[in-house]
């Protein structure tokens, strides 16, 4: 993001604010992945999952699910922790099931949603976008 500062005909400070997309955000609306994302994903274990993170503080983390149980919040004992106030402490968990992963919201305040759309049980799929407070993440899973 670049900012300018300009002058005005009353001699007090105002500023100009280009906005540009970056590579992870594309205008589509779909992630764009790197090379050694893509092997990441393309690397995962059947019965195991990826979230890479597009925006917030961890963007491009991933976080792998490989576990029964994942736990996501703001807590330190958390499996993921992000660590934001739009975050609850304790805000979700993820479960290995026969057909993937699917997450269980805690009652978290601020909610979870995927696509979009606020969720308290979902069964994810490839390309899900998973929001936890000001963090989006998006869904891959291994196939081999």
């Amino acid at each position: 993001m670049e900012s300018a500062g300009t002058r005005d005909n009353g001699g007090s400070a105002s500023e100009t604010t280009s906005i540009s997309l970056p590579p992870t955000a594309p205008a589509s609306g779909e992630p764009t992945l790197s090379a050694t994302d893509k092997a990441a994903i393309e690397a995962l274990p059947k019965n195991s999952a990826l979230l890479i993170a597009h925006t917030g503080g961890n963007q491009g983390a991933r976080f792998l699910l490989d576990q029964d149980t994942t736990t996501v919040g703001r807590h330190p004992d958390a499996d993921i922790f992000l660590d934001d106030v739009t975050v609850s402490r304790r805000h979700l968990k993820f479960h290995r099931v026969e057909a993937g992963f699917e997450l269980e919201d805690l009652g978290s305040l601020n909610g979870t949603y995927v696509n979009h759309d606020r969720v308290d049980r979902y069964l994810l799929k490839a390309g899900d976008e998973v929001q936890i407070g000001k963090f989006r993440l998006t869904y891959y899973s291994g196939s081999k």
